[in-house]
């Protein structure tokens, strides 16, 4: 199909360009962006909307295979382009785990079968995340995984993580790491550094900034590129851009509860807020939006967790940890960051599209004339309240319900196909 996309306000951090503009599409491919004849092609009328590369997130949990009772590839990647997602990087603590090529298989084959949405494994460190023996790396990145994490659990062995190190910098591939000592949080619920105001054990920002420390200090001996998950705390941040100075290969990224909410909003003991790591103090909410701004932060992600309903209606300290956030994350990061200027526009979608995509070297996050056109068509203007009823994830278990946030995408296209539309926005 051959698409004019007109008037649009085209933010394209790749090129710099900022501009009301046109962009035609045909083949799957941006072939012009400017001004011409329009006859031929479907028209998308984009005045006073943005548009943008479509969002990749580096981070998310689609929990297929072994859980698709709270969220399958299909279902996730409908709600990505809901939330004009258009590449994702699923993690492996699935069940069987993400730790041979076989798994990476099944997962491209069923994201074939989904709605378009590029998904690409990230690949376990350690054979059933058990952190005693690595993986076969370089079979797993022959199949298609973009990195390796054991996220949801830490690889403890500080020898096996130098091991992989190696083995991922030889592969040319980042490790992500999920930064949690684990010795530090036996038997605890993880609620916040506050969360004893509220009569719940929490866990310290000692347990991440430990593992911050340590994985940092490993990739500047193994030559790495390691990736720091869902930073929370201040002290990481700056544990982060001291490693930056020194010519440390890391980035890091963080999500929107970390610089929206802090540990008071737990005073509900609303398990919907229940995320590991947890909230923190309003001090590190100010560092998280301060690092992201000043680029220690590189990019944001949602480490979109979901969970069954019941599973988090129950109290607070045994429900399960985690969050959705993909058909938030752009209005909730607009809302919070533009629109009290925190970011500009091209700040935000830098960190929203083009860099995840240089972490984990696509090309993608660009749309520029013989890209491929992955495209997000987005309303700023418009306001809705967040309504976790009204999800098209199998999940509900956001922390932001009956926010009111700016920013409703109105069409996803990837590939030049508009896969995304909707019907009842103001467009």
């Amino acid at each position: 199909m051959k698409i004019c996309i007109k008037n649009g306000l085209v933010i394209n951090p790749a090129t710099n360009l900022e501009q009301v503009t046109n962009i035609f599409i045909e083949d799957g491919h941006v072939v012009f962006i400017g001004e011409k004849e329009d006859v031929g092609y479907r028209v998308i009328d984009a005045t006073n909307k943005w548009v943008i590369p479509g969002l990749v997130d580096l981070h998310v949990h689609l929990r297929e295979p072994g859980f698709t009772h709270k969220e399958d590839i299909k279902s996730g990647c409908c709600a990505a382009a809901r939330g004009g997602v258009t590449t994702m990087c699923c993690m492996p603590n699935t069940e069987p785990v993400v730790d041979n090529e076989c798994i990476v298989e099944y997962i491209k084959i069923k994201a074939m079968r989904a709605n378009g949405v590029n998904v690409i494994p990230i690949g376990a460190i350690t054979k059933g995340q058990q952190g005693q023996t690595i993986t076969d790396i370089s079979k797993m990145k022959d199949a298609g995984i973009c990195a390796i994490s054991e996220d949801g659990k830490t690889v403890m062995n500080s020898s096996i993580m130098k091991q992989a190190m190696l083995c991922a910098a030889e592969l040319d591939i980042p490790v992500f790491s999920h930064a949690e000592d684990m010795a530090l949080i036996g038997g605890s619920m993880n609620e916040g550094d506050n969360a004893m105001l509220f009569g719940i054990k929490g866990i310290g920002r000692e347990a991440e900034e430990i593992i911050i420390a340590r994985d940092m200090i490993l990739a500047r001996h193994t030559g790495s590129k390691l990736h720091i998950c869902h930073v929370s705390t201040r002290g990481g941040a700056e544990l982060i851009e001291f490693a930056k100075s020194l010519g440390v290969q890391v980035t890091a990224e963080t999500a929107p509860h970390y610089f929206v909410l802090d540990d008071t909003a737990l005073s509900d003991f609303d398990a919907n807020k229940k995320m590991n790591p947890p909230l923190r103090t309003k001090d590190d909410v100010e560092a998280i939006r301060d690092a992201l701004k000043n680029g220690i932060i590189d990019n944001i992600a949602t480490d979109h967790a979901p969970h069954q309903e019941e599973e988090k209606n129950v109290p607070i300290q045994h429900a399960p940890f985690g969050v959705i956030g993909l058909e938030t994350s752009f209005a909730i990061s607009y809302t919070y960051l533009v629109k009290t200027k925190f970011l500009s526009a091209i700040e935000l979608v830098r960190k929203m599209s083009t860099i995840p995509a240089s972490i984990i070297n696509i090309d993608k996050g660009n749309i520029d004339v013989g890209k491929v056109a992955d495209i997000a068509i987005i309303d700023v203007n418009q306001s809705y309240i967040i309504d976790n009823k009204d999800f098209v994830s199998k999940a509900c278990n956001t922390p932001f319900n009956n926010m009111e946030v700016f920013g409703v995408v109105n069409y996803t296209l990837v590939n030049g196909k508009i896969i995304y539309e909707n019907f009842n926005s103001s467009n």
